[in-house]
């Protein structure tokens, strides 16, 4: 019995050692399984996925930062003239590598005085400013040195640079570079400012810049931007805050072209959204140049004569009395072949240096608000609402050979039909509407070049405006007769978009539209001039298109735009809207008409075609006598026409007329009415003058 007991206690313990083994075996296999699937998921990790997964870490942890693009030039039409350029300056930036925040600081500093650290940098910078910068200059404060570091991050995010001061002399930069080791974060950077003509050269159709962050609160184009700034792959187009944009203008009308590209850094972030370096730098890319169509030596004497003009209108009497009230003017001179416009004037103007760095003090706003407008394409007021005229103005007189083609082309009355002026016009109910000629004239009998010659205004009112009523009243609707007017007009291009390459064209006011009057009321005022107001840009649009004898052209300011290197990148060719065809002796009528008698154009050597205005509108209980002046020369293969607008300046032939001939005089002398140029080129010897690329 003992021995089989014996015996099965050995079995017992060899069974023992053989499930030992084999778990023993079994945890081996197990680690080994376990560690073979460990390393080669490291292995597959390292040389598989480790590339992709680098890339992808680096993305997670790096950010853009913009660098401030390079703003192309805007030329004259000479390429010699700079109306607008960027000059490169050094400014001096800060990133901050630590959180500096209010909630932040109280956790790291509860008992002590507040950021005892970067205190010490701002006054620091305030004494080197002080030491090395221009004495003539107003001295950065501390104070003002924190407030542009915005450690609270109300203007800027963690990574963002901030801009201390720009326009660094060069013992600033050279201290700045040299010690750089003792300003953590802080850098000298290159960028530019936006310059314009000292001369004041056309300033309101140049336009003017805005930092980006405010335009974007105004301007729909740069919410539109901004908006599609996350889906935008190239870095080099998003914008910054701080950046200078086009707000009007050509600098806005041609943004695009003339941003080029901004560089940008691209920095390593912590997880706090803190820099720790600089990894990699792109430099900004130029923008494009701009070649105006604006002649700058016309564009001066035109300023030059209307501000002679106004002068000389508070001194002198017209007709028996001053025109104190005339402040203001503004003309349009455009080619009639091309629709270059050369010329393009509101007067009184500014300098638009103001601007230079896309902002603007309170008092220089208060200074210009009233001026920095571009009145010859809108409507402007004079600040003194209900006292003055706006900028835009009743045509008055300038409307009547557009009148007579209309009555020509409705078959109102023929080119040899002639009518017998007595002095006046009756219309309405038992006749009890009046419209006499101006001072009562009695210009008897005319034909409708004479009418036109003489403006009457009985003529337009008797064979234009009634007529055209009764032509249509038996048609269902009462205006259809003021439809057809309205219809002309637009083909004229009043009361429509000209098409000008500016920004905010105001297309008119169409007083005939109004709903208080009556069918004939409205055509018969508005046959002489008393039922549109329209800019000077859409009255020298309708010159150009009588010139042509029905072609509409789009006025433009830009001829060229090239790169850096010189190459041309567009051309602005001449572009035809609509062309109204009336039979050559309807358009030779109208031109023979334009000959009304104007003292300014005594010994003007080229026949040419004119009409003058005098709109009179009722202001604050008061009417008002605008002048207005429209002309083309020569008669004869039209080369300029021109369009002048004299608020509160009395008879056109007066106060807009002398504006017109001098015009006239500084094209013939820069290109010639007749194709010769009156004054010899002087750029060439000039060693100044700005070449071309």
């Amino acid at each position: 019995m003992r021995k089989m007991d014996n015996e099965q206690g050995k079995d017992n313990e060899t069974s023992d050692r053989k499930r030992f083994s084999f778990r023993i075996n079994l945890f081996f296999f197990s680690s080994f399984i376990i560690f073979t699937v460990i390393i080669v998921r490291l292995a597959i990790l390292q040389f598989v996925d480790g590339p992709q997964l680098k890339q992808q870490e680096a993305s997670n942890v790096t950010k853009n930062v913009p660098l401030t693009p390079i703003r192309g030039t805007i030329y004259d039409s000479t390429g010699q003239n700079r109306l607008a350029y960027s000059t490169p300056v050094q400014s001096l930036y800060i990133t901050l590598s630590k959180n500096y925040s209010d909630s932040m600081e109280k956790l790291r500093n509860p008992d002590k005085k507040l950021l005892p650290e970067l205190e010490k940098m701002t006054q620091k910078l305030a004494n080197r400013f002080a030491q090395y910068g221009n004495k003539d200059e107003p001295k950065m404060t501390a104070e003002q040195i924190m407030d542009a570091m915005d450690r609270n991050y109300q203007r800027f995010s963690g990574f963002t640079p901030r801009l201390i001061k720009t326009n660094l002399n060069k013992d600033e930069v050279a201290y700045f570079m040299q010690h750089k080791s003792e300003f953590p974060g802080v850098d000298v950077v290159e960028e530019t400012v936006r310059h314009y003509d000292p001369d004041t050269v056309a300033v309101q159709a140049v336009g003017y810049i805005k930092s980006y962050k405010s335009a974007r609160e105004t301007l729909d184009k740069y919410k539109n931007i901004q908006k599609s700034m996350s889906a935008e792959n190239d870095p080099g187009l998003i914008y910054m805050d701080n950046e200078s944009v086009g707000f009007d203008g050509l600098e806005y009308q041609y943004q695009e072209q003339l941003r080029g590209k901004n560089g940008y850094k691209t920095v390593p972030i912590d997880p706090r959204n803190m820099p720790e370096g600089v990894d990699s730098v792109t430099p900004p890319q130029k923008g494009n140049n701009i070649y105006s169509t604006i002649n700058k030596e016309i564009q001066v004497k035109t300023e030059e004569a209307i501000t002679d003009q106004l002068r000389w209108l508070h001194s002198h009497a017209v007709s028996g009395k001053t025109h104190p009230y005339a402040k203001t003017g503004f003309a349009v001179a455009m080619e009639v072949d091309t629709g270059n416009v050369v010329a393009m004037a509101s007067m009184p103007d500014y300098d638009a240096n103001y601007w230079q760095t896309g902002t603007i003090s309170k008092d220089k706003y208060e200074e210009i608000k009233h001026v920095y407008q571009n009145a010859t394409i809108k409507n402007v007021g004079s600040g003194q609402s209900g006292q003055h005229p706006d900028s835009t103005v009743l045509l008055g007189s300038t409307i009547k050979p557009l009148s007579v083609l209309i009555g020509l082309e409705e078959g109102l009355f023929t080119t040899n039909t002639y009518y017998q002026d007595t002095g006046a016009a009756y219309f309405g109910r038992n006749n009890s509407s009046r419209v006499r000629n101006s001072s009562g004239h009695v210009y008897g009998s005319m034909d409708p070049a004479t009418a036109i010659r003489h403006s009457s205004n009985a003529f337009m009112v008797d064979m234009v405006g009634k007529r055209l009523y009764n032509k249509y009243i038996n048609n269902a609707a009462e205006d259809q007769g003021v439809n057809v007017w309205d219809r002309y007009m637009k083909e004229f291009g009043l009361g429509v978009s000209t098409g000008v390459d500016l920004p905010g064209e105001f297309k008119g006011l169409l007083e005939y539209t109004k709903k208080d009057e009556s069918a004939l009321s409205k055509l018969a005022y508005a046959s002489f001039g008393q039922q549109g107001k329209y800019t000077p840009m859409q009255l020298a649009q309708y010159a150009t298109m009588i010139a042509t004898k029905g072609k509409r052209m789009e006025p433009h300011l830009v001829s060229q735009i090239k790169d850096t290197n010189g190459n041309v990148v567009q051309t602005i060719k001449p572009k035809v809207l609509n062309e109204v065809k009336f039979p050559d002796a309807y358009w030779n009528e109208v031109i023979h008409g334009m000959s009304t008698d104007v003292s300014a154009f005594k010994g003007f050597p080229y026949d040419f075609a004119r009409k003058t205005g005098t709109s009179q509108q009722s202001v604050g209980r008061e009417l008002k006598d605008n002048g207005v002046f429209i002309a083309f020369a020569p008669r004869q293969n039209p080369k300029l026409a021109v369009a002048v607008v004299i608020p509160e300046g009395g008879f056109g032939a007066w106060s807009a007329g002398p504006v017109a001939r001098k015009i006239f005089d500084a094209y013939d002398e820069v290109y010639g009415l007749d194709g010769v140029p009156k004054k010899k080129d002087e750029t060439a010897t000039d060693p100044n003058a700005i070449k071309q690329p």
